[in-house]
C-alpha cells in the first residue's frame, strides 16, 4: 500500500453544495420581501472556500485520470449551469433586486460548479486514463 490516500475533494465540494442549499432556503424563505444577509453570505463565503479547497486538493493529486474527469465535468456543468440559470429567473421574476440578487447568484454559481465536481471525480477517481 505505497499509494497516496486519494483527497476528501468529494466531501468538500459536498459540504460546499450543502452550505449553499442552506444559504439559497434562506434567501427563498424570504421571497419577495428583502432577505437579511449575515447568514446566506457567510454561507456562501464559507461554500467558496470549500470548493477551493477541493480544486486545490485534487490538482495536487498525482496520477489522476484528467481526460475522463474533464469530460465527466463539462456534461455535468452543462446540466447544472441550467438548473442554476432557471433558479436564478424565479429569483429575478419575484423581483429580487441588489444585494440579495447578488448572493443568490453567488451561491448558484457554487451549486453549478459544486456537484460536477463531486460527480467527475468520483467518476475519474477509479478511471483508467
Amino acid at each position: 500500500m505505497s499509494e497516496r490516500p486519494f483527497p476528501p475533494v468529494a466531501w468538500l465540494s459536498t459540504a460546499a453544495l450543502a452550505m449553499v442549499v442552506a444559504g439559497g432556503v434562506v434567501m427563498a424563505s424570504y421571497a419577495p420581501r428583502r432577505p437579511p444577509l449575515a447568514l446566506p453570505t457567510a454561507l456562501m463565503v464559507a461554500s467558496v472556500l470549500s470548493l477551493a479547497a477541493a480544486w486545490i486538493a485534487l490538482s495536487r493529486h498525482c496520477p489522476f485520470a484528467w481526460g475522463t474527469f474533464r469530460r465527466v465535468f463539462r456534461w455535468a456543468l452543462l446540466a447544472y449551469v441550467i438548473s442554476a440559470g432557471m433558479i436564478e429567473f424565479a429569483f429575478v421574476r419575484d423581483h429580487t433586486r441588489g444585494a440579495p440578487l447578488l448572493v443568490v447568484s453567488c451561491l448558484l454559481v457554487v451549486f453549478a460548479t459544486s456537484v460536477p465536481t463531486t460527480i467527475a471525480v468520483t467518476t475519474a477517481r477509479y478511471a483508467d486514463d
